[in-house]
Order: structure tokens, then C-alpha cells, then sequence
């Protein structure tokens, strides 16, 4: 096969492995080495965590960027284009050189299977190497130690937080998934990590490569006060930083302490007006994602956001109760099999009045009866639907100009809804 578009990649790339998963990094550091990559770029930062290395991606490249860097930005997974993926300046790459890259990786690889996120892993780098970046930032797709991400010596380790979440590829406890996103830790390269609690293998592994390591609530942290917070933290010669009176985020504000502090140890100017608005300005798709549309005549406010683990619950309950709604809250939910059903509904039952459950549009769906019978025995007002557009289309009928719907559970159910929300009329500012 000799694929010629986007799309033709794509498909080929679906069927070159016969698991989606394959852990491991001599396959693709083979590849990687016949490629012969120069180094992607002076500074190179790599992001893992359990939640939050979406937006503390986003975070860490606006800070670099409001500096005048170029920067690229590699993330996953991609909700409408498989362009989000690979981003250059702020722009996603364009399919004609994302076919060029997936070619070279193809020439190199011979005989050598890949997995579809290894071969884009890999483009990304080709990408990356020849666009004279400044600095890249990496988000891990799983785990770390064994993340084809993880082939790349990164001058910055960051770790947001951890939490049990991809048991059946990172151990069921916090220890073992700690292990495991440790591994993109380099000897006697910096690190850092959000998490207040830090289990003892990540610990004992910043020990052993003797990683200069920064804990939040040690070396940085936040705190809120009114309408504004403000963060401390080091320099890259453990000199002692302050931000203050910053603007309060709609993304977590403890991923924007943990981006500040990755900027804190890269030498770089530090200017108040410009990293606050660097912050101000950076926006994530699908991640607490505040949209208004005009339905039958009506503004609605539509919130997405694509938590789908107690972590992320928790925190999306947390920010909810901080921002109530005169109305009632509408929830449109849908949820991969695999995830922890209860663990996800349980913190947002106080926070939403009704609920529309829904299956994906995936094999790994969860059946809409077990999301509507876990919600009904747990008390919730809740009703099925056949899909996120019928949900969506019968939520926002009921909805007054009051009332918000709450979109989450899954990037899928995202994806839905933003496709959804493409055929609305957005309202004007």
C-alpha cells in the first residue's frame, strides 16, 4: 500500500500492529536510530501524569512562546483531526507535512512493526528536528518508562500527578503507576512533581539518578485568596521566586503553578505582566471548555470537559461547586468501559440536578442502562439516550437561559460534542 493522503495514513497506521498497546521502546528505538534525527530542539521538556499534562503542556509552551521561542508541542489523544496532534507556533501541522513524516518513518522502519501512537510518536520527532524549534514540549501517552515519548533525553521532567488509572498497563496502586511515570527522569537532570503526596518510588528514583527534584507544598507551591493567587517558588539556582495577585484560571490552577515552576528552572526572563498573561490567554480544548450557543432562541451554556477518572471527578466537582448556576445543572455523561463508573459520578452528584446518559461511539463503550442504573441506585435524576446528539439536543430544549450543560466523561464524548456544536450557531460576543 502507498498511502497518498491524511486519511490513507491514518487507516494504514491502524493495521500495521496487531495491538493498539504494545509497551516497550527497542522497537521504536531502532527506528528512531535509523532515522537519524538531530536533537529536536535546544530545550525539550517531558510531560507525564495521571491528569493534568494536557494543560500543563499548554501552559509550559504559552510561557515559552510569550518569550518570542518556537516551540512545538506533541500531544494525545486528538479529539476532531489527528492534526491537534502535532502542533508548531501555535498552529497544527498540515496534513501534507504530516504525510511526508509518516513516509520517512515508514522508509525506516522496514520489517519492524509499530504501533499506530509509536509511528505518530515518531513522525512528530522527524517533524520537530527539522523545523529549527527552540524548545519542544512532549506529553506522555501512557505511563512513561515505556512510552515511545521516553526515547527522547529531555533536558525537563515533569510529573503533574498520580493517580490508578491504566491498571492493566500501570499496576493497580499509586506506587506502581509512581514507577512507571519516574521512568522519564534523566541522571542529574532537573525534575519536578505536582503531586502533594508523592509515593516513594518516584522519591527513591529522583534519588537514585540524583535528579535535582521540586515538590509542590516544598519547593513551589499556590494559594488562592479572593479573586486572584498567587505562587512561590525556586529559580534554577534555588533563589526564591514570587508571583503575585494573578488572575484566577478556568484551567487548574495547580497545573499553571507546575508550568511556572518548569519556566522558573529554564533560565528565562522573568517578566509578571508577561507570564501573567501568558497564563490568562492559554486555552485547552475540551478541558473545562466553556462555549455559549444559540439553541431554538435561547443562550446556552455548554461546558465540556473530557475527565474520565475520580482524579479528574474530584477536581471538576471542586471547580463546579466554586461556580454555581442560577438555573440547574444538566449533565450529558458517557464513559469508557474500563473506567471507574463509581468513582467518576460519585464527587458530581451534588453539583448536577439531572443527568443524560449516552453511549460512545466506540467498541469500548459503556452500555447507557449500566450509566443509568449505577446513577438511579446512587439517587440521580437520570434518563438514556441513544447517542451525545440526542442527549445534547433534548438537554439544551429543556434548558432555560439558566442553566448550564455539563459535558464529560471521555475524549469520545467530547469529540461528539464538539462535532455537535459545529452545527449550532455560536452566540456572538
Amino acid at each position: 500500500m502507498n498511502p497518498s493522503t491524511l486519511g490513507e495514513w491514518l487507516a494504514y497506521l491502524e493495521q500495521l500492529h496487531p495491538s493498539a498497546i504494545d509497551m516497550g521502546l527497542e522497537r521504536s528505538r531502532q527506528v528512531l536510530e535509523r532515522l537519524q534525527l538531530g536533537p529536536l530542539a535546544p530545550r525539550v521538556v517531558t510531560v507525564t501524569g495521571t491528569n493534568g499534562k494536557g494543560s500543563t503542556c499548554a501552559f509550559i509552551a504559552a510561557l515559552l512562546k510569550a518569550q518570542g521561542l518556537r516551540v512545538g508541542v506533541y500531544s494525545s489523544p486528538h479529539l476532531l483531526r489527528y492534526n491537534e496532534r502535532v502542533r508548531i507556533d501555535e498552529a497544527d501541522v498540515d496534513d501534507a507535512r504530516l504525510c511526508q513524516a509518516f513516509a520517512a518513518v515508514e522508509a525506516a522502519r522496514g520489517d519492524i512493526t509499530l504501533t499506530y501512537f509509536e509511528m505518530g510518536t515518531l513522525a512528530a520527532f522527524w517533524l520537530f528536528s527539522r523545523s529549527s524549534l527552540d524548545a519542544v514540549v512532549l506529553e506522555v501517552g501512557l505511563g512513561g518508562r515505556l512510552d515511545a515519548v521516553n526515547l527522547v533525553d529531555a533536558g525537563l521532567a515533569v510529573i503533574t500527578s498520580i493517580g490508578v488509572d491504566h491498571i492493566e498497563y500501570l499496576g493497580d496502586s499509586r506506587e506502581s503507576v509512581a514507577f512507571e511515570k519516574a521512568g522519564i527522569m534523566r541522571r542529574g537532570k532537573p525534575a519536578l512533581c505536582g503531586d502533594l503526596d508523592p509515593p516513594q518510588p518516584l522519591l527513591d528514583k529522583a534519588s537514585e539518578l540524583t535528579c535535582p527534584l521540586s515538590l509542590r507544598g516544598r519547593d513551589f507551591d499556590l494559594s488562592v485568596d479572593g479573586q486572584q493567587w498567587h505562587w512561590r517558588g525556586l529559580d534554577a539556582d534555588g533563589q526564591p521566586l514570587a508571583l503575585l495577585d494573578l488572575p484566577l484560571l478556568d484551567l487548574p490552577m495547580d497545573n499553571a503553578a507546575l508550568a511556572l515552576q518548569a519556566y522558573a528552572l529554564m533560565s528565562l526572563p522573568w517578566q509578571p505582566e508577561r507570564i501573567a498573561r501568558a497564563l490568562r490567554q492559554t486555552r485547552v480544548v475540551g478541558r473545562l471548555d466553556r462555549r455559549v450557543v444559540r439553541y431554538q432562541g435561547k443562550s446556552i451554556e455548554v461546558l465540556l470537559d473530557v475527565g474520565h477518572n475520580p482524579h479528574a471527578a474530584h477536581y471538576l466537582a471542586a471547580r463546579l461547586a466554586q461556580r454555581p448556576v442560577l438555573g440547574k445543572r444538566r449533565a450529558v455523561f458517557g464513559l469508557l468501559a474500563d473506567k471507574d463508573l463509581a468513582g467518576v459520578v460519585e464527587p458530581l452528584l451534588r453539583q448536577v440536578d439531572e443527568w443524560a446518559v449516552t453511549p460512545l461511539l466506540t467498541p469500548r463503550s459503556r452500555p447507557a442502562a449500566e450509566l443509568a442504573d449505577a446513577l438511579t441506585n446512587l439517587g440521580a435524576a437520570v434518563k438514556s439516550y441513544p447517542s451525545v446528539d440526542a442527549a445534547l439536543n433534548e438537554q439544551c430544549a429543556l434548558a432555560t437561559a439558566d442553566d448550564q450543560i455539563l459535558l464529560f466523561g471521555s475524549f469520545f464524548c467530547v469529540a461528539q460534542a464538539l462535532e455537535w456544536l459545529e452545527r449550532q450557531v455560536p452566540e456572538k460576543e
